[in-house]
């Protein structure tokens, strides 16, 4: 049997970790896959060549997330490049579509030359703990204002998730997140807001697209996409897994996630990778108090990624039919033990609070310069902040800082 997972585990022993990979999913597609609509939308993508889109991102992230969770026994929450997504969305409104699956092949061939080189796990290992948990920190913020923010369109319900999620913290800790998924999916369904009537489960069929190589579409889609990705998505992923005490390696989860977005690429897939936002909501305490069980939200998310890409565009369209605010309220209250612990562990070391501090504030601010996102901008503005503030550039750490309960040191 798996570590961590005995013949005698219960039943509630499982709920936890479950439902933290069933709100990482939901997050994920309710908030952000409306964007490869988009980008499908403006390239001029017929029906089938998007719902083959949705399949092979859906099929990968699911199957990639399933072995790394299953072999490493942590939980390695994979998911499509949001920021990517969003790059494509202007991108593929100018370039050939067969000249776009090329270039995704050849960054998906850079990641994994990336993790076979062992390179990407060096420079991780050189971030003080410090500047880690604030960049965390700011990165996740936004997530924890929305649960807040939502309050002046739908007072109702974000009032009503969050009384919940307070009186059970206070009485109930450990089914506070699974409590507010299951009361507010009920409310919605009661006052009518989900309309699942007309639901028709269908099953997607992959269609393969002969790639084409171009010069243009190296530097104008291939490069881009490459930077952005690990920028956006590959250095916040690896700190969140680092805060909360798991320690595997880079290297072969930017080598999976890159071979598997090289054989998903021909149908459609733009690139997939470590999570980032979704992967903190598994990886923490709220997940389960034991973190040697957390894996199991990476093998539940693994199947419903998987599931939602057999029917294609169908459980997808689910998802994204949840109204924002409940997406939005449930992520930033699943997420506020994660910020909490992060805030605590950045500010922690004197020798690294101020650089933590500026890491964080630049993270939240969520700078938007040459095409690359914030997470990169605050973590190279706390790095140079610490070398300013310490005389020295940093070197490689000791020891994990452990954010919201994590694994330990």
């Amino acid at each position: 049997m798996p570590s961590g997972f005995a013949p005698s585990s219960r039943l509630n022993d499982l709920a936890h970790p479950v439902v933290a990979g069933l709100i990482s999913v939901i997050v994920n597609y309710g908030g952000t896959f409306i964007l490869v609509f988009q980008a499908a939308k403006l390239a001029g993508l017929s029906p089938e060549l998007t719902a083959s889109w949705v399949w092979s991102v859906s099929i990968g992230v699911g199957l990639t997330g399933l072995v790394l969770s299953w072999r490493y026994r942590e939980p390695i929450i994979t998911a499509w490049s949001t920021p990517a997504a969003a790059f494509l969305v202007t991108a593929l409104a100018t370039t050939p579509y067969a000249e776009a699956v090329g270039a995704y092949m050849i960054s998906a061939a850079a990641f994994v030359a990336l993790g076979l080189s062992g390179w990407f796990d060096k420079v991780i290992r050189l971030i003080p703990p410090g500047i880690a948990s604030g960049l965390l920190a700011g990165i996740l913020l936004q997530f924890g204002i929305g649960a807040f923010g939502g309050a002046s369109v739908d007072p109702l319900l974000v009032g009503l998730l969050i009384l919940t999620y307070l009186a059970l913290k206070r009485w109930s800790p450990r089914y506070a997140v699974v409590g507010i998924l299951v009361l507010g999916l009920a409310f919605l369904l009661v006052q009518g807001r989900v309309d699942l009537s007309g639901l028709r489960l269908q099953l997607a069929a992959p269609v393969f697209t002969m790639p084409e190589f171009s010069l243009n579409a190296l530097l104008s889609v291939a490069l881009p996409l490459f930077l952005i990705t690990l920028t956006g998505q590959y250095m916040p992923g690896m700190l969140v897994l680092r805060n909360d005490g798991f320690k595997t390696s880079a290297d072969p989860i930017v080598t999976v996630t890159g071979l598997g977005s090289l054989l998903m690429a021909p149908f459609g897939s733009h690139a997939f990778n470590l999570a980032a936002i979704t992967a903190a909501i598994a990886t923490g305490k709220e997940a389960h108090e034991e973190p040697a069980r957390r894996w199991i939200a990476g093998i539940a998310a693994g199947c419903l990624y998987v599931l939602v890409g057999v029917f294609g565009v169908t459980l997808a369209a689910v998802f994204m039919a949840f109204p924002a605010t409940f997406i939005t309220t449930l992520a930033g209250l699943a997420l506020l033990g994660t910020i909490g612990g992060s805030l605590a562990a950045a500010l922690a070391d004197p020798a690294s609070r101020e650089a933590a501090l500026i890491t964080f504030l630049a993270s939240a601010a969520n700078i938007q310069l040459l095409g690359i996102g914030g997470a990169f901008w605050g973590l190279l503005i706390g790095l140079a902040a610490y070398a300013v503030l310490n005389g020295h550039l940093p070197r490689r750490a000791r020891s994990v800082v452990v954010a919201s309960g994590g694994a330990g040191k």
